[in-house]
């Protein structure tokens, strides 16, 4: 039987993926399962970022290989991924600051890394994106996030690219926004918080994006999944606050007025929260065709999404 298990370990088919962005809430939450679900051994995952700070926060893994990167150098991205089938596209930003720019951390980025993909015959792009997307979009974030798609879409790689609405899991902001609100037990609301939120469990995600990597499809596909359940933001705020049996007061600010101290703050700052981000936040999260049942995803129930979040806190404190 010892013989017939190191066979089997033998001729275990390794994949090898890319991930950029590897530190970001939706990359941490793809390495701990490649860590952690024996049912991903056969994945071995190279994790990019940008600095040495961020690799140091990456999981502790034999399957996982961080590197530092530039996206200033295709030809050293081409280097750092080469002989993986696969890249999932992380990189990216909602929030501008002096040093980092939707033209670059979006959109550059992204050509950079569909260059390098194609330098060394990368077979599949992972993208993912955000419910929105458009390169005509008056929204200059949504815009950006258009613009990535159609690099990736038009780069002669076949690709998946996945639109996704607010994330809730271990240290997306969505969750974090919503435990802070919950247990402030005093919170003001954008507007009157009656904006419509799909959120989508992080770990439906994941499964999403893994068997993406897996089935490599033929072509540019764009897929929008969120959650199974359409709830008003103030309704969201309000069931966390009930389910961690806090009291809560729910106060208003207007939106015109919060992107006037937007504009102001985020000028004199050179980024933060700016009038875009905003509009962001408050716009309703809709799509026409939920993509779970074409990807062959069981979405978690929200109430379940949520009950794991507050067992994450109170294993923390």
């Amino acid at each position: 039987m010892g013989d017939t298990l190191r066979g089997h370990q033998n001729t275990l088919q390794i994949m090898k993926i890319a991930v950029t962005g590897a530190n970001s809430s939706v990359g941490q939450n793809l390495l701990a399962h490649v860590a952690e679900n024996t049912d991903l051994s056969d994945i071995n995952v190279i994790a990019a970022v940008r600095s040495e700070r961020a690799a140091a926060s990456l999981p502790d893994s034999p399957r996982i290989a961080p590197r530092v990167i530039s996206y200033d150098d295709v030809g050293e991205l081409a280097k750092t991924i080469e002989g993986v089938s696969c890249i999932v596209h992380l990189a990216g930003i909602l929030i501008e600051s002096r040093a980092s720019s939707y033209a670059n951390a979006n959109v550059a980025a992204t050509a950079a890394v569909v260059g390098a993909c194609q330098k060394v015959g990368v077979r599949h792009i992972v993208l993912v994106s955000v419910l929105g997307a458009s390169v005509n979009s008056p929204n200059g974030f949504l815009r950006s996030k258009g613009e990535t798609e159609g690099a990736v879409a038009e780069s002669g790689i076949s690709s998946s690219i996945i639109r996704t609405p607010i994330l809730l899991g271990p240290g997306t902001a969505g969750a974090n926004s919503l435990l802070r609100s919950a247990l402030r037990g005093k919170v003001k609301l954008l507007g009157r918080g009656d904006y419509t939120m799909r959120p989508l469990d992080v770990d439906d995600l994941i499964q999403a994006i893994l068997k993406s990597c897996r089935t490599q499809p033929e072509g540019a596909s764009v897929h929008e999944l969120v959650g199974p359940e359409s709830i008003p933001y103030r309704a969201l705020v309000m069931r966390v606050a009930e389910m961690m049996k806090r009291p809560l007061s729910i106060g208003t600010t207007p939106v015109w007025i919060a992107k006037l101290v937007a504009a102001v703050t985020s000028r004199m700052k050179g980024g933060g929260i700016t009038p875009t981000v905003i509009d962001v936040i408050t716009t309703s999260e809709v799509v026409e065709k939920n993509a779970d049942t074409e990807m062959g995803i069981s979405l978690t129930p929200l109430s379940t999404t949520l009950g794991k979040l507050l067992t994450a806190k109170k294993q923390e404190t």
